[in-house]
């Protein structure tokens, strides 16, 4: 997978609205500033489009499926058609399957408990562990971590030629790092998963909000992805793709909704008929604003030209690149290289600092918000800043104190919500910070990096 920008003006297309956009925060130095919001690999803010389309429907909101009702009616045709437009937006083939989970991760856990039994599970130590700790069921091969696209296809493809050539396999593999916002070579690996009789499921968590995914072109069997990485609220996710696998299995919950038919036996147990439609692993009364959301969503990176998104943010990629690249104490984090295309994710260590105390600082003097620690993809920040595995640290929870080495990392991430003085004023705090230092003083409180709100640095 490639990112070309050479016919597009960024130019032509402006920031879309998000929530929060006018959003002011206290500053420990004195005053408020607008808040920017530069930690979108967690959670990107709601499209206004997305939030105005929900408030909309809110006075219709209705039970799907089985009620006889007007509303009910009403929601279950909103629910159905969003299954639709999520389909068309991820280019499923006709007899794909999707079915609406509450995350990535939920997705993930869904497809782990319908895998066949004795498959063979693929996956790179590389993954977030949404993507990594699923397949504690099945018989699980970790790849090391590649150093360049090519290597990850010759280490998927000695992978699967020494594995039983007659069992199912499934390969696991990431569309856009979180950590470093590499772009996977995702088509090359599922012809590689192919040719050796694996099938592939892209977790595009990263990648879908970032840059166009298509079932079909990339030849995935399955693609996993969450709402609210995808300017949509918290709480809705999809799993998209091959329907045979989830149709055989047992629904990941059992309950309504999931049965066409339930009857009493004269043994006194029960038989079921199970629903072999994505509504086999939907049980139970579905998120409908949630999916709602997700649709509305994809219809505005639809509608406002995602071709246009992706070269604006590539144009903001290659601000922060070369801005940070100015500041010689700054590591940019990499697997690929400097050369390697990437979405709007960039994560860095600075030297002579502890990673939480800097991120701590730039919410506390700037109102910029990033995040820091091991990103819930341990085995590969660890493997970027080269520690050993059984070195400390954890996610979100520095053990270093302010102003010595740990070993987590600062990630800044953006994308079509964010403005260009976002980008600015991040690039002037680095540059500040490294130069002159912190204009506060601060400590560790439960695991966090906080000011301390008894007095400023000496400087």
């Amino acid at each position: 997978m490639s990112v070309s920008t050479a016919a597009l003006d960024p130019s032509v297309c402006a920031p879309l609205p998000v929530l929060g956009q006018d959003v002011t925060v206290p500053l420990v130095t004195g005053g408020e500033v607008t808040y920017a919001a530069l930690d979108y690999a967690a959670s990107a803010p709601a499209l206004q489009r997305v939030w105005d389309d929900v408030a909309a429907y809110a006075p219709y909101y209705g039970s799907v499926h089985r009620g006889a009702g007007y509303l009910s009616q009403l929601s279950t045709d909103l629910f159905e058609n969003s299954r639709r437009t999520v389909a068309g937006f991820l280019g499923c083939r006709a007899d794909d399957q999707v079915v609406f989970t509450r995350s990535t991760t939920d997705s993930l856990n869904l497809l782990a408990a319908a895998i066949p039994a004795n498959c063979q599970v693929f996956v790179y130590e590389t993954e977030h562990h949404a993507s990594l700790l699923p397949w504690r069921d099945a018989q699980v091969t970790y790849l090391n971590a590649p150093r360049t696209p090519g290597q990850a296809v010759e280490t998927l493809e000695r992978a699967l030629a020494d594995r039983d050539p007659y069992g199912p396999a499934l390969v696991c593999v990431t569309g856009a790092s979180n950590v470093t916002g590499e772009l996977w070579p995702v088509r090359e690996l599922a012809a590689a998963a192919h040719a050796h009789g694996a099938r592939i499921v892209l977790d595009a968590a990263q990648l879908a909000p970032h840059h166009p995914v298509d079932i079909a072109e990339l030849d995935v069997d399955w693609v996993a992805f969450s709402g609210h990485k995808l300017y949509a609220p918290f709480g809705s996710g999809v799993l998209a793709g091959r329907a045979d696998w989830l149709q055989a299995a047992e629904p990941y919950l059992a309950g309504g909704g999931a049965s066409r038919k339930v009857a009493r036996r004269a043994d006194g147990g029960v038989d079921v008929d199970w629903h072999t439609t994505a509504a086999r692993h939907e049980a139970g009364s579905p998120n409908v604003i949630g999916v709602y959301s997700i649709a509305s969503a994809c219809k505005a990176l639809t509608e406002a030209g995602f071709d246009n998104l992706v070269a604006r943010e590539q144009e903001l990629v290659s601000r922060v690149r070369e801005g940070l690249a100015e500041v010689p104490e700054v590591q940019v984090l990499s697997l690929f290289g400097d050369d390697a295309p990437r979405v709007g994710v960039i994560s860095f260590v600075v030297r002579g600092w502890n990673s939480s105390h800097f991120a701590a600082a730039l919410s506390a003097e700037y109102g910029i918000g990033v995040r820091d620690g091991l990103f819930c993809a341990h085995p590969l920040v660890r493997t970027l800043l080269g520690s050993d595995p059984q070195d400390p640290g954890e996610c979100g929870a520095p053990e270093a104190e302010p102003g010595e080495r740990s070993l987590n990392a600062i990630r800044v991430s953006f994308g079509a919500g964010t403005p260009d003085e976002h980008i600015d004023r991040f690039l002037r705090a680095v540059t500040e910070l490294v130069r002159e230092g912190a204009q506060w003083k601060y400590r560790t409180e439960d695991g966090r990096c906080v000011p301390d709100r008894g007095e400023a640095a000496q400087v």
